[in-house]
């Protein structure tokens, strides 16, 4: 009887812990979502309803034409939709996000198994293109473009958007591949198989959850970038969906109702990825994470 009220005045201490731990991460969790319950109910609203008053308060009907003109427009007004600015970006997204994951698995690949001379330089100067600011770079970066014929297209921005991801993918993609054990690679050398067979018939297979990794990643900064849509991408017809939802905002007045119901129609896709993928992240990330 003893030892059994021993036992259950142990398990006491670590279940009220358990009750504040959950209650805690519910509390972080509530606070962390407040700004996303504001940004739903005030796009579910009507122009009247919106207030700062009554910014807490729920809808009184659900109201969809805000979503309906964020993403048409309003031709009467002058305000032009999403519609369109939508479809650039998923055609800037996508070729950027899979470009920028294919270059960073070659060099990834080649720093983790293939010794060269200078690659403890060539590391490094990769890397040192995460801390290079956007703003210190936009003049030379126009003026190269324009020397290119790329300034205003597309694939100049696709270029950009690939060139600035090359360090955070090589990262990814090295950490990972340095994890894979030198035995696979020195079979197949055996086997006659030269670098790019290796790479193409060994290391990719391996690979899906670090292409899981960059492909969030990048997929999720491409996504949301803002300063290089509206900088090198001047029409407004050309330029991404970030830089049109800032557009919705009209000079004199804002409908906060429209506005906030373009930022969830934006940022649905990145949503989606997260949902549909979060897991094979966690799993992508631990394994670049693990040596030997």
């Amino acid at each position: 009887m003893t030892g059994g009220a021993a036992a259950g005045g142990g398990r006491r201490p670590r279940s009220a812990g358990r009750v504040v731990l959950y209650a805690a991460l519910v509390a972080a969790s509530t606070l962390y979502l407040l700004p996303f319950y504001v940004l739903v109910v005030t796009s579910m609203k009507s122009f009247a309803d919106v207030s700062l008053a009554q910014m807490w308060a729920p809808p009184s009907g659900l109201h969809f034409g805000s979503f309906v003109q964020a993403w048409r427009g309003d031709a009467e007004h002058g305000l032009r939709g999403l519609d369109g600015n939508f479809l650039n970006s998923v055609k800037l997204t996508v070729p950027a996000t899979l470009l920028s994951a294919i270059l960073g698995s070659m060099n990834g690949y080649i720093l983790a198994k293939w010794r060269f001379r200078g690659a403890d330089v060539v590391f490094p100067a990769i890397l040192f293109g995460m801390f290079i600011p956007y703003q210190s770079i936009l003049i030379p970066l126009i003026q190269f473009l324009e020397t290119i014929h790329l300034y205003g297209q597309l694939w100049g921005l696709i270029t950009v958007h690939v060139i600035y991801g090359l360090p955070i993918t090589s990262l990814i993609f090295r950490n990972f591949f340095a994890g894979i054990p030198g035995e696979l690679i020195e079979a197949a050398r055996i086997d006659g198989a030269g670098v790019l067979k290796i790479f193409w018939s060994v290391m990719l297979p391996l690979a899906k959850p670090a292409f899981v990794v960059v492909g969030i990643f990048q997929f999720t900064n491409i996504w949301n970038d803002f300063l290089f849509g509206i900088t090198i991408l001047p029409t407004p017809t050309a330029q991404p969906v970030t830089v049109a939802l800032n557009n919705l905002s009209g000079s004199f007045s804002v409908d906060w109702n429209v506005v906030m119901a373009g930022a969830v129609l934006v940022a649905l896709p990145t949503a989606l990825i997260y949902i549909l993928l979060g897991r094979f992240f966690i799993r992508g990330m631990l394994a670049g994470s693990v040596k030997g």
